[in-house]
C-alpha cells in the first residue's frame, strides 16, 4: 500500500467511524481465510462490515471522532466490525466468538461510549433495531385491534336482540 492508498483507506475508515452505530474490536489470530470469509457474509447479511486494518492506521482513522478512546485496543492482529444499527455488529461478532474461540472480542464502542468486552456481550444480548420496531408496532396495533373489537360488541348485541324479536314475533 502507498502513501496516497494509506490516506485514502485512513478518510474512508474516518468517515465510516464516524457515522457508525457501533464498533466492536477483535483479535482475530488463528482463524483461516475461510472462516474469515464467513464471519464477512455473515455481517454483511446483517447489515454490518468486517475489516482488517493496519492497528496504526485504525488509531489515526479514530483521531477526532466519538470513539478515540478505543485506541488502545488495537494491539496484535485486530479486525474492525462496524454498523449503522448499534447492535448488528455486536450481535454476529458474538455469536461468532461463542462458535469460534479465535476470534477473541476485545472491546467496542458505541457512540461516546467505550466498551469492554462484557459490554460489547451485554449490547449484542439486545433485540435489534428491527425487532425494537416490530414490538413498537405491536403494542401500537393491540389498543386499536381492542378498541375496534369493544365498538363492535354492542352493535352485535343489538343484533341477536333484534332478531330474538323478530323471532318471537314471528312465532306469535
Amino acid at each position: 500500500m502507498d502513501r496516497a492508498e494509506k490516506r485514502e483507506f485512513v478518510t474512508t475508515l474516518h468517515e465510516t467511524f464516524k457515522v457508525s452505530g457501533s464498533i466492536v474490536v477483535a483479535h482475530y489470530a488463528g482463524l483461516t481465510v475461510a472462516q474469515l470469509n464467513d464471519l464477512r457474509s455473515k455481517m454483511r447479511a446483517s447489515g454490518a462490515t468486517v475489516k482488517v486494518a493496519k492497528n496504526r492506521l485504525a488509531k489515526i482513522a479514530l483521531q477526532g471522532t466519538d470513539a478515540e478512546p478505543i485506541a488502545d485496543l488495537f494491539t496484535g492482529q485486530t479486525l474492525v466490525a462496524y454498523a449503522t444499527d448499534p447492535i448488528a455488529a455486536p450481535k454476529v461478532a458474538n455469536d461468532y466468538a461463542k462458535g469460534n474461540d479465535k476470534l477473541v472480542i476485545l472491546g467496542g464502542a458505541m457512540g461516546t461510549t467505550a466498551l469492554d468486552a462484557e459490554g460489547v456481550k451485554a449490547l449484542a444480548s439486545m433485540p435489534s433495531l428491527d425487532e425494537l420496531r416490530a414490538k413498537l408496532v405491536g403494542m401500537i396495533n393491540t389498543p386499536a385491534t381492542r378498541i375496534a373489537g369493544v365498538l363492535q360488541a354492542p352493535a352485535g348485541q343489538l343484533a341477536r336482540v333484534f332478531g330474538a324479536y323478530a323471532k318471537k314475533d314471528e312465532a306469535a
